[in-house]
């Protein structure tokens, strides 16, 4: 007998956890396993940020904290918003939450009903379309490929919108592409997104302090939808701070105070320390952030070098983040001893067993013709896994 709920039911796993998992499976079994499935930054929190953690913990930031985050933070926040991004947002639009994914989360459930349509351009990262499940709403996928940078045009995006339109979730710069979208390519965005006032834009930004265009550009800069675009980010990637769970929503006034209502039901506010950590994140010295860019691009430039010389594969140059999405179909329906390569699903597990590294089928990001690796890893465990793959996919008749 099934106990669990149909809205239980209707939910997929998360691929990229699920090949973290069997990597570290395979890792317990003593094999020397290169996982490059997570996207997390392998540097250690910035040492600023650990001693204000500390400070919080000896000055007894113990207790509850408001349900959007501590006003300290939240002003910070605000500051961080004005000087980086020329946004002007008061305290009381912004919610504090466990992550970016709560944040994302928060805004689709406060937003979304059941039959209402969210467009997604795919690739996509793989819980949006399962949190629109969750909210009982309809997933509207565009796919936007290889040739076109991954990027959805405004064509397409107006072609997309119908009366049952709810949502548009943006990310840039993109996880699982890399794609970062221009001020020109947004702006085409806008302009067809300002004819139709019922749409709700969510633009994830949490790689914005990861971009390789010398500065980010937000969706919320277009003053004509100001009052329906939510910012969604936080400290995981930028500040090498995932475990501290820390994101927040920049958003119109009746959708933070929504997303404050639903948020007070479920979690309430966020980790206290961890708050305090963030604070100093924003408010301290920035040259972390600009130290770690440093090595992602040179990781960059090191994956599409090595990327473009594995036979089949066709490598583009992403623009930010800390992903290669090559796309991969010359290998399908190739085998090795009685394996054959239906999809890159099946690509991504057959190079965990046969070459230990650990990486994600495009399947689970929307673009089955490609694979994900992540190189937020040391430039030797970069070189060593593409090597192997080379030598691994040349098997393949």
């Amino acid at each position: 007998m099934n106990f669990l709920s149909d809205r239980l039911n209707s939910l997929s796993p998360s691929e990229t956890l699920a090949m973290s998992q069997k990597s570290n499976e395979l890792k317990a079994q003593g094999f020397d396993v290169i996982n490059l499935s997570v996207g997390e930054p392998d540097f250690t929190t910035p040492e600023h940020i650990k001693e204000a953690a500390k400070k919080a913990v000896d000055n007894n930031f113990s207790f509850y904290s408001p349900v959007p985050g501590y006003m300290e933070l939240r002003k910070a926040i605000c500051a961080k918003l004005k000087s980086e991004n020329n946004l002007e947002y008061k305290p009381e639009q912004i919610v504090v939450s466990g992550g970016a994914k709560q944040s994302v989360c928060n805004v689709i459930l406060s937003v979304v009903g059941p039959g209402d349509e969210v467009i997604i351009p795919a690739p996509y990262w793989v819980s949006y379309i399962e949190m629109v499940k969750l909210a009982e709403g309809k997933n509207i996928i565009v796919s936007a490929g290889f040739d076109q940078e991954f990027k959805m045009t405004p064509a397409q995006l107006e072609a997309a919108i119908t009366p049952k339109t709810k949502a548009l979730i943006l990310c840039s710069p993109s996880n699982p592409t890399g794609s970062v979208y221009t001020k020109e390519e947004l702006k085409g965005l806008a302009d067809v997104l300002a004819k139709y006032p019922q749409i709700v834009i969510i633009s994830d930004e949490i790689y914005e302090h990861i971009n390789y265009v010398g500065g980010h550009e937000s969706i919320a800069q277009f003053e004509n939808l100001r009052d329906r675009v939510v910012i969604v980010n936080g400290v995981s990637k930028g500040y090498a701070m995932t475990g501290w769970r820390i994101g927040f929503i920049a958003a119109p006034q009746w959708l933070a105070s929504a997303c404050n209502k639903l948020q007070s039901q479920y979690t309430s506010g966020p980790c206290s320390v961890a708050q305090k950590a963030a604070e100093a994140a924003y408010t301290g010295d920035q040259s972390c952030v600009a130290e770690m860019r440093t090595a992602f691009e040179r990781r960059r430039d090191l994956m599409v070098k090595l990327g473009k010389e594995i036979p089949g594969f066709k490598v583009n140059v992403p623009q930010g983040a800390f992903y290669l999405f090559p796309e991969c179909s010359y290998y399908f329906g190739k085998s090795y001893n009685g394996k054959t390569i239906k999809d890159s699903n099946d690509l991504a597990i057959w190079l965990l067993e046969e070459s230990h590294v650990a990486c994600v089928g495009g399947g689970a990001f929307g673009a089955p013709d490609c694979i994900r690796f992540s190189y937020a890893a040391a430039d030797e465990q970069l070189i060593e896994a593409m090597r192997r793959i080379k030598e691994t996919l040349s098997k393949l008749q």
